[in-house]
């Protein structure tokens, strides 16, 4: 017999598998080959019953990681959305966001309403179903990037870290305005409204209207109104009205 003939030792299979990574193929190969006999399959359509659940497997795992690097706080979807709650909101608007073509176009969406009516649950949301679509996405505080860019700057590594920031398709960044941030703060946020402006989408959220940003930026009217004409020239706005959900149960008490 010519040694290319000699059947293969399934330990060397097994450990060819996971050396290429295929642990799909190394968990399933055994239970398909039997299936394969018993129903009469061809080689081609074995083959192609391997590689179709290995793919399936890579795919369910890149979801996963892209999830994980994103750093939502919780995992939230639209279907898990209240509609009834909100005194006023566009529900098709927000629907229709879910196309995801924002992403695409590398334009914005700013969510402004009071606390507690679902901003963030709603940008979660578009953020999660961003990465089943294979999109990068990083979720962040608006006062965590200033913390994270200023100690940074401080280090001399702000330029690295911006990046992080700038990477990504999408960068969600909520709270924005919750707290006063000072003019070196904004000076930063700025920095990195300014360089994904057409370059990558933001999903914003913010419990305040546009006309008193200047307040929580310092009082430095100039510079947000530099921010707002950068993220209002491509940019969908959505406003929700209502009372607090998270109160709900003492407001109906």
């Amino acid at each position: 017999m010519n040694h290319k003939d000699t059947p293969k030792n399934p330990s060397d299979l097994d450990a060819h598998l996971q050396y290429l990574k295929l642990a799909y193929i190394a968990r399933h190969y055994n239970d398909l080959a039997r299936q394969a006999s018993k129903k009469q399959w061809g080689h081609v359509d074995y083959l192609a019953r391997l590689i179709d659940g290995e793919t399936a497997l890579r795919h369910d795992r890149s979801i996963q990681r892209r999830i994980r690097l994103a750093r939502f706080p919780v995992i939230k979807t639209l279907d898990q959305f209240n509609w009834i709650w909100p005194k006023t909101i566009n529900r098709l608007q927000v629907q229709n966001l879910f196309a995801l073509q924002f992403i695409k176009n590398k334009s914005n969406v700013i969510f402004l309403g009071g606390v507690g009516l679902g901003k963030t649950h709603l940008a979660t949301a578009l953020g999660c179903a961003a990465c089943l679509k294979g999109h990068s996405v990083l979720f962040a505080t608006a006062i965590d990037v200033i913390n994270t860019l200023t100690a940074a700057q401080l280090a001399g590594r702000l330029k690295h870290e911006l990046k992080k920031y700038t990477k990504p398709e999408l960068l969600i960044l909520d709270d924005l305005g919750y707290l006063p941030i000072d003019k070196a703060g904004a000076d930063l946020l700025f920095q990195v409204i300014s360089l994904r402006y057409e370059l990558g989408a933001l999903v914003i959220t913010s419990n305040r209207a546009f006309k008193d940003w200047p307040e929580s930026f310092n009082n430095d009217a100039t510079l947000t109104s530099a921010m707002l004409d950068r993220l209002l020239h491509h940019a969908e706005t959505i406003v929700i009205e209502g009372k607090s959900y998270r109160m709900k149960d003492q407001i109906e008490s």
